[in-house]
C-alpha cells in the first residue's frame, strides 16, 4: 500500500523523534570516530563492557619450554554491514582475544598474530577493560605490537614447515570474526592442517564463524559439541543499540547446518571440550577457556 504525503510526513517525524529520544537516553548506537560506522550505545556498553576482567593467573605445575607457538587468526576488516545498510564498527574483541593468550603465555606458549593479507588486525577498542592494569599491560606490550604488524595468513599456510611450528590454532571472537574469514580459503587450509595433524582448535564467542571456511562435506567437526555466542542474543542487541541494525546471518545457524551441536543458550561462561575442539560462549568464558587450553596443550607438549 502507499502512504499519503501526510502519512509519510507523520511517519518521518515519528522516526526522527524516536531517534532523538534513543540518543537522549543513550540507547542509540554511537557514531565511531571516522563517521563511517557505529559503535555500541552508552547503554549497551554499560551492560556488556566491563572495566576489569576476571583474569586470575594460574600456577601451572609444569610449563612449556619449547619453541612451538599459538597461531592466532584475526580479522583485518572493520565494518559489518547490517540489514538496514548501516555499518557496525567491530573487529576482534580484546578480552576474547587476549585473556586466553595471557594464560597460554603464562604456560610457556608464545603466539603469532596473522590476518588474511598481513594488514593490521582490527580490534574493538571500545571494549577494552581500561581499569584492568594487568590486562592492559599485556594488551599494549605483548598483543598490540603483533596485532599492528601481523604475519600474512596466506604466506603462513603456504609454508608447511611454518605451520609445523604451531601447537594450536586460536580464533578469537568479536563480530569481526564473521568478516572475510568464513570465506577465506587460507583459513580453511589452516583449520584442515590442525585437524589432519590432530592439533587443538580453539574458538570463543563468534570465533567459530571462520569454521565455515571449511567447505568439505561432511564438515570435519560434524557431530561435535561447541559453545558460541547465542543467535538469540544477537537478534536482541539492536534493541539496546549494541548493534546499529539486524545482522544478515548468524553463527549458530551456520554451525547447526554443518552438523555441530551448540551446548549453551546464554552468553555466559560456558566452555566446551570435544576431542580437539575447545570453545567458549562469551568473554565470561575466557578465564576458564584459557586455563583449559593451556592445560590441554601442556599435556601434549610439556
Amino acid at each position: 500500500f502507499n502512504l499519503s504525503n501526510t502519512q509519510q510526513s507523520t511517519h518521518l517525524r515519528h522516526t526522527a523523534n524516536m531517534d532523538a529520544i534513543w540518543k537522549f537516553i543513550g540507547i542509540a548506537a554511537t557514531p565511531d570516530e571516522s563517521g563511517d560506522g557505529f559503535e555500541p550505545s552508552r547503554f549497551a556498553r554499560m551492560l556488556a563492557v566491563d572495566s576489569k576482567t576476571d583474569y586470575r593467573p594460574i600456577d601451572f605445575e609444569k610449563k612449556y619450554s619449547g619453541d612451538k607457538r599459538i597461531l592466532v587468526i584475526c580479522t583485518e576488516q572493520r565494518y559489518m554491514t547490517m540489514e538496514n545498510g548501516t555499518k557496525f564498527s567491530t573487529g576482534n574483541h580484546p578480552v576474547e582475544t587476549c585473556l586466553p593468550l595471557m594464560h597460554l603465555k603464562n604456560a610457556g606458549f608464545d603466539f603469532d598474530v596473522v590476518t588474511p593479507k598481513g594488514n593490521p588486525a582490527c580490534i574493538e577498542m571500545w571494549a577494552l577493560p581500561q581499569k584492568d592494569e594487568v590486562f592492559m599491560e599485556f594488551f599494549n606490550n605483548d598483543f598490540k605490537l603483533k596485532a599492528d604488524k601481523p604475519l600474512s595468513l596466506a604466506d603462513t599456510v603456504a609454508n608447511r614447515s611454518k605451520l609445523d611450528s604451531y601447537a594450536s590454532l586460536y580464533i578469537p571472537g568479536g563480530h569481526g570474526a564473521m568478516l572475510g574469514l568464513p570465506e577465506d580459503s587460507n583459513v580453511e587450509k589452516a583449520i584442515m592442517y590442525m585437524v589432519e595433524e590432530d592439533k587443538y582448535v580453539i574458538a570463543v564467542c563468534h570465533g567459530p564463524a571462520p569454521l565455515m571456511a571449511v567447505k568439505s562435506d561432511p564438515h570435519p567437526f560434524k557431530g561435535y559439541k561447541i559453545a558460541c555466542f547465542p543467535d538469540s542474543v544477537d537478534k536482541q542487541t539492536p534493541m539496546i543499540g549494541y548493534l546499529p541494525g539486524k545482522m544478515t546471518w548468524f553463527v549458530g545457524e551456520k554451525l547447526l547446518e554443518k552438523g555441530l551441536t551448540i551446548v549453551n543458550t546464554a552468553a555466559d561462561d560456558t566452555t566446551c571440550v570435544d576431542r580437539k575442539l575447545l570453545s567458549g560462549a562469551s568473554p565470561k568464558a575466557c578465564q576458564e577457556m584459557g586455563k583449559i587450553a593451556a592445560e590441554k596443550l601442556l599435556e601434549v607438549y610439556a
